[in-house]
């Protein structure tokens, strides 16, 4: 995986279309942002993102609805589109990555094991895509692994 590479593409996609992107992430932690922010010039295409780990702050900074947190739960696809969502709006860029999962090694359970992981991607038109993972790695590598699936699915996205 080599998400500096992967970064500097999709940084390169976005300059070169004139689009901005940012980022709402939970299980991640920032680290989205901070792949795209690992990139020279990045400052011409990130506008910014919200590390909203609790249900009360995706309540709170990215308009989440607590109906979908008591009904799904934060680590569900409705939860990662109104993250997206939410976090395009504040941010009023032509893009928003959004992620929520379970990281592990603990807090999985039969319905959602560890690894378990949504990635939203929003777009002007709204709610473009929510993609369901189950990574298999420990903490950092479910970690990387959703900033990859991030990473390529905004990637998949610009150049279609």
């Amino acid at each position: 995986m080599d998400l500096l590479g992967l970064s500097r593409q999709v940084g390169a996609a976005l300059n070169q279309a004139g689009l901005t992107v940012c980022t709402a992430e939970s299980c991640t932690g920032g680290l989205i942002l901070s792949s795209l922010t690992d990139v020279a010039g990045s400052s011409a295409y990130v506008e910014g993102g919200l590390v909203t780990y609790s249900n009360e702050a995706k309540i709170k900074m990215l308009g989440v609805r607590e109906t979908t947190l008591v009904e799904v739960g934060a680590v569900s696809a409705a939860t990662a589109g109104e993250m997206a969502c939410g976090v395009r709006s504040v941010f009023d860029t032509d893009y928003a990555l959004s992620v929520t999962g379970i990281a592990g090694p603990g807090g999985g359970t039969g319905e959602k094991p560890v690894g378990l992981t949504y990635i939203g991607l929003a777009g002007r038109e709204g709610l473009i895509s929510v993609e369901r993972h189950i990574w298999d790695g420990d903490r950092i590598a479910n970690k990387m692994l959703s900033v990859d699936g991030a990473l390529r699915l905004l990637m998949r996205q610009l150049t279609t």
